[in-house]
């Protein structure tokens, strides 16, 4: 190795040297004792045995405010309250904003339930719908008219699901029309 190239190894260690003291001695104080204290006055609270005092939680849970409830984020204060007269004789408050929209209209099932029966080997109840002219067999849980889930049949009614919006519907059976005869 050159003397040139010794002595930048010797001014690198150096100065890692250096960096190393600072960052080792930055934390503490200058009497050595490494705790930094901002008032020489402090003096610790002798407490013997502390306890939670609920006597005085329970006298702040009974607290109520009495002062004025405003808006925090309008800076003009609040309008004085009205007399106790004027009171009775203002007229309902109106809503000013864009109005909610309509809640949406029910569901309405394109299709009659006529009947159900109850299958000997599965168990599983089966509904009878005519939508028009076709008859639909559906079985709970199945899906018909590609946008309805027969949800549960009951003795008079069964409960769809429109699969799209999760709202539900329920279907009345129909009492057929009385013969002539």
């Amino acid at each position: 190795m050159s003397r040139r190239n010794e002595i930048y190894m010797l001014v690198g260690l150096l100065v890692l040297l250096v960096g190393l003291l600072y960052f080792m001695n930055r934390g503490s104080s200058p009497d050595g004792s490494g705790v930094v204290a901002a008032d020489g006055k402090f003096q610790p609270l002798d407490v013997r045995e502390p306890e939670l005092r609920l006597d005085l939680l329970a006298k702040l849970q009974t607290l109520e405010y009495s002062g004025t409830h405003r808006n925090i984020f309008i800076a003009t204060p609040p309008p004085p309250p009205p007399p106790a007269g004027q009171q009775a004789n203002q007229p309902a408050r109106q809503v000013v904003g864009p109005m909610p929209p309509p809640p949406p209209p029910p569901l309405q099932v394109p299709a009659e339930l006529f009947g159900y029966e109850l299958m000997p080997k599965s168990g599983k109840r089966v509904a009878f719908f005519t939508s028009g002219d076709d008859v639909l067999v559906v079985a709970e849980g199945d899906t018909f008219l590609n946008r309805f889930r027969l949800v549960r049949i009951g003795n008079d009614s069964a409960d769809v699901m429109e699969t799209s919006t999760g709202r539900h519907a329920a279907v009345h059976m129909v009492q057929p029309p009385p013969e002539n005869q």
